[in-house]
Parts: structure tokens; sequence; C-alpha cells
């Protein structure tokens, strides 16, 4: 067969854009999603379709759907992708340890408190790795991890999601944050049955601790929608319960940096076994550079011990 005679092959410029529109179903989000301009993603996906010779998309004025061949080529489109991100990993593993680009995603609710640990061991400990850090809350991270957007991640566990390993760093308390006035202000040993009565401040929908706090809730027995009140973040929650509006729970390692901002606040310690929440680095399963995510986690579990979380070893 003469060269002139070969059929042409989908590029990978092609795949990511298709593979992202049939994601989002919407060019402007897809566009978004993977850094390209709309017009562009528009014009790779069409010569995704010249190149194969198959209709891809069904584009109407209000939105984009999939036709039922592209629906059966995405899926290859997305395994095409997955392969290729593991190979770029495996070439990167391979050519020295703790160097080139790490991609760590963080949750908002240990990025403040967590990161000057990592970002001076990573700083003392492995001075060739770039380390770039993404901030999102945990749906976000996960579908990065599974599209090799992000190759490890730092957040509560358990994860529940099939392909992902985790590495246990540690557990710790949560914490009952009111204002000056409240009757649970500074005590200890304060039973869990306490919150069944407590209005309760949580973080907006979407993070985790917000889903852990009602769990809590829920196992001391109040079943009800005990939030009238959410916030986008820690900072915001703790300056609402100094004004009186509530009470919150903190993880131990937030209360440092959190109730430094007011001294309207007072703590509250619940008796033992305490809620807690467990902390881990997340990697997909079989990661070319698992043996690396497993050593950083050892030397992060080091230099952690400061704090006041209790560390855990790799099997826990």
């Amino acid at each position: 067969m003469t060269v002139g005679n070969k059929r042409r092959q989908p590029s990978l410029a092609q795949l990511r854009a298709f593979a992202a529109v049939a994601e989002h179903l919407h060019f402007r989000d897809a566009a978004g999603a993977i850094g390209m301009s709309q017009p562009a993603l528009s014009g790779a996906v069409s010569a995704l379709e010249e190149t194969l010779g198959v209709t891809l998309l069904e584009r109407t004025t209000r939105k984009v759907l999939l036709s039922p061949e592209g629906e059966r080529i995405a899926v290859r489109a997305k395994a095409v992708l997955a392969e290729v991100g593991a190979l770029m990993e495996e070439a990167e593993a391979v050519r020295a340890p703790f160097t080139g680009v790490l991609r760590l995603g963080v949750i908002p609710t240990v990025a403040p408190y967590l990161l000057p640990t990592v970002l001076r061991l990573v700083h003392e400990r492995y001075p060739h790795l770039d380390l770039q850090v993404h901030e999102e809350q945990t749906a976000s991270l996960v579908e990065g991890l599974a599209n090799g957007r992000l190759d490890l991640l730092l957040l509560a566990v358990p994860l529940g999601v099939p392909g992902v390993a985790e590495l246990p760093l540690f557990d710790e308390d949560f914490v009952l944050v009111t204002p000056l006035d409240h009757w649970l202000g500074g005590r200890e040993g304060i039973p869990r049955e306490a919150l069944r009565e407590l209005n309760l401040l949580l973080l907006d929908e979407g993070h985790c601790l917000r889903d852990q706090a009602l769990d809590i809730c829920r196992e001391a027995g109040r079943e009800d929608a005990p939030v009238t009140t959410t916030a986008a973040g820690l900072s915001t929650l703790v300056q609402l319960v100094a004004g009186g509006l509530g009470v919150t729970l903190l993880p131990r390692t937030a209360l440092k940096v959190e109730i430094s901002r007011s001294s309207q606040l007072l703590t509250g310690y619940f008796t033992d076994p305490a809620p807690t929440r467990r902390v881990a680095l997340a990697m997909r399963a079989g990661a070319a550079r698992g043996a690396e995510y497993e050593e950083l986690a050892a030397a992060l579990r080091e230099a952690l011990r400061p704090l006041p979380v209790r560390v855990l070893d790799r099997d826990a």
C-alpha cells in the first residue's frame, strides 16, 4: 500500500476536543475545560468527524447531543486518552523519581492548614519536583484524577471510588466552635447527643466537610435538616459563629488558623470517642509513580506529627 492510500489518523487534539464535548455537551464549557478556544474546539471536532467519516454530534440551536455513533466513539476516545496519559506518566516515572511535574489536588478544608507542611517537605526533600497545587471540591478532584488532569489528591476519605487507591495519613477530631455566651463554649466531654438541639452552621453543598458534619448529626440522633445558614469557606463560617448566628464543627487542624480570626469564639471538645475525619492521599490504582506517592505519604506522615492529629500507619 502506498503512502498516499493510507487512511488518515485522528490527532490527540481532536480526540481531546471531542471527549470534552461528549462530557459537557456544551461547546463553551468543553472549551474552557481543556483550555481551547471555542472556534478551535469546534473545528477539531468537525475535523475528527471528517477523518472518521462519522457524524459524532447532533447540533441544534439549543443544545448539543451525541449521535448513537458518537456515544460509541466517545468511549473509545476516552480510553485512548487515558492510555496516552498513562504512557506519559510512565515515561516521567522512569526518568528519575521525584522530578518533573506533580499535580496535587487539595480540598478547601485541608489546603490552608496542611499545605505549609506539604510545601516545606517538598522544598526540603524533593527540590527537583515541580509541585502544582489545585484547590477544588472533592467531586472535581476525583474527576480530575480519573481523567488524568491531576496526579495525586489530598482530601478526606473514604471515597469509595473504583480504581482509586487511598494512602491514609491521619485521623483528626472535630471540635465544636461557639460564641462566647454559648452554654457549651469552653466545655470538655460534650456528648454527641447535644448536637440534636444546636443551631448548626455548615459549609455550602459540595464540601465533603458539610456531609461529614451532617453524618455526625445523624449519628447523634438528629434526623431533621439542622442547617439554616451556610458559608462558602471556613473563615466565613467562624465569623458567622462569632456573630452569634449559631455554632459549627471544625477539624482540629483548622483551629489555630480560624479561631485566631476572632476574640468572640470558644471551643468545646466532645467526649471520647469524638467525631473524626480521616485525611489521605489518593492516587489512581496501579499508577506508574505509585512507589513515589507511597514514599511521599510516608514522609508526610512524619512531617505531620507536630499537628493535633493521630498519624496512621500505611495499612490503617
